[in-house]
């Protein structure tokens, strides 16, 4: 997919599809609550999982919680457009890059010394899914999203849920 694609006019195919899927999907897995809460491991929280700068009290509407997921997910795609190599990328059926997507969308790239992501770990070093992404091996990729079940330590009953759906859906359209 070109740059940008996600969303943005012009959008290629499988980029549109893949808007598409992100659509449909983050809406159920992250739940749409207009007034700021405290997510299961107490982080403020809005709209469709926001939090970056999101206070307690805060009240969005839904076209604000409308750009916030749009702007969430061409962030996650351009962390995926820039850590995965373009033929990995463009061999990938929609399916597989919005259960990426998602994946990124929920939990970041995570930062060296700070929080585990799809790019860097607390320990520096790149998220094992990231490394098989990166030699091509989507399939193994998608087979570890259910380990990132758990926030902050303490395993969600609703995360393990969502990661068995992206893995569901990253695996649907793999060619053997």
């Amino acid at each position: 997919m070109p740059k940008g694609t996600i969303i943005a006019g012009g959008a290629t195919a499988v980029g549109a599809a893949v808007a598409a899927i992100l659509l449909n999907t983050l809406p159920v897995d992250e739940g749409r609550v207009l007034p700021a809460y405290l997510d299961p491991v107490a982080i403020p929280t809005i709209c469709e999982g926001w939090t970056r700068g999101v206070k307690l009290g805060d009240v969005a509407t839904n076209a604000e919680c409308d750009a916030l997921t749009i702007q969430g997910i061409q962030e996650a795609w351009q962390i995926f457009e820039r850590w995965v190599p373009a033929e990995v990328r463009d061999s990938m059926p929609a399916t597989s890059v919005a259960a990426f997507l998602s994946f990124i969308y929920n939990a970041g790239p995570g930062a060296p010394g700070v929080k585990d992501g799809f790019v860097y770990l607390k320990s520096g070093n790149h998220s094992t899914m990231l490394r098989l992404l990166r030699v091509g091996d989507v399939a193994a990729a998608c087979r570890q999203l259910p380990a990132w079940a758990s926030a902050k330590g303490v395993k969600l009953r609703g995360l393990a849920l969502r990661r068995d759906r992206e893995m569901a859906m990253c695996l649907k359209d793999l060619k053997p």
